[in-house]
C-alpha cells in the first residue's frame, strides 16, 4: 500500500509540473519511450532500482544515457529520485504519471494479456470494441501471459473479458460435467 502512495505522490508531482511547464503531452511521448526503455533494456533497469549503487554513480549514469535525449524536466525528476531513494519505483511512477494524463483525456487504462505481441491495429480494434462495451474511451497496454493457450484476456475498469482458449475449454469441461 505504501507503494501506491509513492507512485501516485511522485507522478502526480511530474504531472502537476508539466501541467505547470505546458509539456503534459511531450513528457507523455517521453515517458512512454523510458517505460520501453527500461523494460527492454533490463540491466539499465536493475542498475536505476538496486539500492546499494551510489546516488552519484546513478546520476552519472542517466546523465550519459539521458542528457540531451529527453526532457531536462524528466531527467531532473529522475535526479530526484535518486536523491530521495525512490528509485525503486520508477517504472510504477512512471505508469502514473500515464494513468493520470489518460484519466484527464477521458480515458480509461486496461491491459490486454496475450501470448504473443499484439500490432498496432490489433491494439486498436480491441480498444474501439472495449470501449462500447464499457461506453468509455479506453487505452490498453499490452503483456504477455504464456499461461494462455491464446486469444486474449482484457482487464479494464476493475472488468475481466476472457476471450481465451484456455477459457472456451474451462466452459467446454463444464457443459460436459453438467450433462451427465
Amino acid at each position: 500500500m505504501a507503494e501506491l502512495t509513492v507512485d501516485r505522490t511522485y507522478g502526480t508531482a511530474l504531472f502537476e509540473a508539466a501541467g505547470d511547464l505546458g509539456i503534459k503531452e511531450e513528457l507523455l511521448e517521453e515517458v512512454a519511450a523510458l517505460l520501453n526503455i527500461l523494460e527492454t533494456e533490463t540491466d539499465l533497469a536493475d542498475f536505476i532500482k538496486y539500492p546499494a549503487i551510489a546516488g552519484k554513480d546513478k546520476k552519472d549514469v542517466l546523465s550519459t544515457v539521458f542528457e540531451g535525449k529527453i526532457n531536462d524536466v524528466l531527467l531532473n525528476f529522475m535526479y530526484v529520485l535518486v536523491d530521495k531513494g525512490r528509485t525503486t519505483h520508477l517504472q510504477d511512477i512512471l505508469k502514473m504519471y500515464q494513468k493520470m494524463y489518460n484519466e484527464e483525456a477521458g480515458f480509461t487504462n486496461g491491459t490486454v494479456y496475450s501470448v504473443i505481441p499484439l500490432g498496432e491495429e490489433r491494439m486498436k480494434e480491441l480498444e474501439d470494441e472495449v470501449g462500447k462495451l464499457l461506453r468509455t474511451n479506453v487505452k490498453l497496454s499490452n503483456e504477455l501471459d504464456p499461461k494462455l493457450i491464446g486469444g486474449v484476456k482484457i482487464l479494464a475498469e476493475g472488468k475481466l473479458i476472457d476471450l481465451s482458449i484456455r477459457k472456451k475449454f474451462d466452459d467446454l469441461e463444464n457443459q460436459m460435467h453438467l450433462g451427465r
